[in-house]
Order: C-alpha cells, then structure tokens, then sequence
C-alpha cells in the first residue's frame, strides 16, 4: 500500500489512518462526527460571548465617543492615554488591591477544599450515603448569589440573625461580621467555598476513578493505614489533575466574583469590598460616560493580562518542578 494512501489500515484490529495531517485529521472528525456535534452548541456560545466582544477591546485605545461608535471614534493621543488616566486613580489601586488580597485568600483556602471533599468522599464506602452527600453538596451551586446574598445577610445579622440569638443564650454579644471589615473579607470566602466546593469536587472524583486499585489492595496487604494510602498512592495519582486546575485557578486571581461581592457588600465595608468587579460596574455603567466605558474597558483588558501572564508563568514552573502543565 502506498505510503501517501489515505485509507485505513489495522493493526492487531486498530485502525491507523493515513495520509497527511490534514487528512488525517478531517478523518478522525468524521469517525467521531456524532461527538463532535455535541460539541458545536459549546463553540459557538464561545464564539459569541467570548471571541466577538473582543472587538470591543478597541474602546480602551481611543477617545470614545458613544454618539459616534467604535469605528468612528478617534484614537486617543498617546494610544496609552485611557491606561494613564486609569493608573493615575488612588480608587483604581485600592480595588486593585482588595481584589488581588481576596483572590489570594479565595485560592490558598478555597483551592484544597474540592480535592479534601472528594477524597473524603471516595473513603466512603456506603454507596446511598455517598450519593446523598454529594447531592447536597453540589446543590448551592445551581443558586444563585441574589438569593444566597439575602439568606447570609439573614443568618449573620446581628439582631435578628439565628447566630446572633445562639451568642446572646450563650451570654455574649452578637458580631456583625458583615458590617466590620476585619471579617468581611473571610464571609466572602467561607460563602464561596460552600457555594462551589462539591460543584469543584466533581473532576477530582473522575480523576479518583482512574486511580489503579491494585494499588490499593498491594498497599493494604503491605499493612499501609488509609491515611499512607490516600498520601502514597491517591494524590500522587491524582497530582497531574490538581496541577492542571491550579494553573487554571491562578488566572482567576483577578476575577473577583461580582454577583457575590455586589450583593453582599454594604457602605460600613466598601473599603475592602470595592474590588475591580465593583469598580468597573460604578465605571461604566452605574455612571455611564464616554469616559467610563472607556476607562471600564481598559481595567477589563488590564486584567486579562495580568491572568494571561500569571498562567504562562505557572505553567512554565509547573512544567520545570514536576513536568506537569496544560501544554
């Protein structure tokens, strides 16, 4: 058979396919044509909410007028000049900052809760009890803040709040953790993680699954606890998964999550609570201007890529310690 032919040929019954890439590869699509048009609804939603509001990234390069449009506002002179005027504000350093202090709080503390659920979770041998658990777990996720923001002001208020009835049983005074700017910060990530910790577990249960159990049964019969089980064999096993999403997770450092904070923030704590989210919001559309949006336009930018830059970098140290990355 020719070299260059594109035909299918076997080998101890696997099908190889030849010819050039190109080739090669329109062939592996049609083979899996039925996937790959499950795929479609996902890359075209992609496609209109992430790639065509790129266009729109102009904006934060010229003197934008909203009665002239994009194409028809002038370029502003320096084309730096937006990012200046931006840089130079003391309020955008101090969302800056509040937003990097929570996303670093949000990583270091929430990052390891999804992959302690999931291994706690395949400890348990009780199949039912397992399964409940999980549901319950994944639950807050499909709620959103609006509706959450209003049971957690309820539950943490200090008059009426059910902690703040336990603390005066219990002869002390209630806390308004809410309200002071010390634990402002800590409400946003204990929240945080119970919304989305089962919701997180989900891939580290898959990577579970693929662990190797004769491992596990050689390990037994060498006398290994479950706890040199689970720290020999399931989370080395598990160590390229966890490297991926926290590479993944570092670029959302910056990515402060708006519906929660706008919700659940108020004037007592606005020091801490104006992250970049809140920032650009009052920017460009609470007050909207030409000037806002321009200015919201170049923080939005901005923050793409500082997360850009800080998932090359994580990555490339990922690949250099461990040989483990996302490419």
């Amino acid at each position: 058979m020719d070299n260059m032919s594109t035909k299918a040929s076997t080998t101890n019954g696997t099908p190889h396919l030849k010819g050039n890439y190109f080739t090669r590869l329109m062939q592996q699509y049609w083979r899996c044509r039925y996937l790959v048009l499950l795929l479609i609804p996902s890359v075209v939603v992609l496609i209109i909410f992430k790639y065509i509001p790129m266009y729109g990234v102009q904006i934060a390069f010229k003197d934008f007028k909203l009665k002239n449009g994009i194409i028809g506002s002038a370029w502003a002179q320096p084309f730096y000049a937006v990012f200046q005027d931006v840089f130079n504000q003391p309020v955008f350093w101090n969302a800056f900052w509040n937003t990097l202090i929570l996303g670093l709080m949000n990583l270091l503390v929430g990052f390891p809760m999804p992959i302690i659920l999931a291994l706690l979770l395949n400890e348990l041998r009780h199949e039912r009890y397992k399964k409940v658990v999980q549901t319950l777990s994944y639950l807050p996720h499909f709620i959103s803040w609006v509706t959450l923001s209003g049971l957690f002001i309820q539950l943490l208020s200090p008059s009426t709040g059910p902690i703040a009835a336990i603390t005066r049983a219990l002869g002390g005074e209630p806390y308004y953790y809410m309200g002071r700017v010390e634990t402002f910060r800590w409400v946003l990530v204990v929240t945080n993680i119970w919304k989305g910790v089962g919701w997180g577990s989900i891939i580290y249960l898959a990577a579970l699954a693929g662990v190797d159990q004769e491992m596990y049964e050689a390990a037994l019969i060498d006398g290994a606890t479950r706890f040199q089980r689970v720290w020999y064999i399931t989370l080395p096993s598990i160590f390229p998964t966890i490297t991926i999403m926290l590479i993944l997770q570092s670029g959302s450092i910056l990515n402060d999550n708006f519906d929660q904070v706008y919700n659940m923030m108020n004037d007592a704590v606005y020091r801490v609570a104006n992250v970049l989210g809140v920032y650009t919001y009052d920017l460009g559309l609470k007050n909207l201007s030409n000037a806002g949006l321009a200015k919201s336009t170049a923080v939005g930018l901005f923050k793409n890529v500082i997360a850009l830059i800080l998932v090359l970098t994580t990555n490339a140290i990922s690949k250099k310690i461990s040989d483990n990355g996302i490419w």
